[in-house]
């Protein structure tokens, strides 16, 4: 039975809760996390020719934009949405937390983030990157690298947003592109 008064403890607990997760992984990123590089050439050896990949994101911004899209892990899924009240699908997530922390609008589909930002390479990969699954001329999903080899995506209807890691048997599979906007 409802007991009207056990409701806003419930809700104070799970913002609690909350705000303690969100603290931990503040401290677990700043002291864990490898250095973001801040230049503008990477050298690899994809990236013999030594052609600048430009950078765009400052680490602050990165890690801002990294902490942000964390915290909607949990928000439904919805075909077509692009608001944490609406739900999102992959590509309205990402263009919700890069409209909301840094200002810069992305392509509204996978299609068009295909060719967003530049392509690079799987040992440049650093946080704020966005990574897109399947056949790269196709990409079928996509999510925002947020270190560590995690990324935070909106998977699947009846889903919800969530953090995967890249190393995780499924998505080692996927044929994965790189882009940095």
């Amino acid at each position: 039975m409802f007991h009207p008064a056990s409701q806003p403890q419930r809700v104070l607990s799970t913002g609690i809760q909350s705000f303690w997760v969100l603290c931990f992984v503040l401290v677990l990123s700043a002291c864990t996390s490898s250095p973001i590089r801040t230049g503008t050439y990477y050298p690899t050896p994809s990236n013999s020719n030594n052609v600048e990949i430009p950078n765009t994101l400052s680490p602050e911004k990165a890690q801002g934009l990294a902490v942000y899209a964390l915290g909607l892990v949990g928000t439904p899924y919805k075909w077509g949405g692009n608001t944490p009240d609406s739900g999102f699908d992959c590509s309205g997530l990402i263009a919700y937390v890069y409209q909301s922390q840094t200002g810069v609008k992305s392509p509204r589909t996978v299609a068009g983030l295909k060719s967003w930002g530049h392509e690079v390479s799987r040992q440049q990969l650093r946080t704020g990157d966005i990574l897109l699954f399947g056949p790269p001329k196709e990409p079928s999903h996509a999510g925002i690298y947020v270190g560590e080899d995690r990324f935070v995506h909106a998977p699947s209807t009846g889903g919800t947003v969530r953090l995967n890691k890249l190393t995780t048997a499924y998505w080692k599979e996927k044929e994965l592109s790189i882009r940095r906007p």
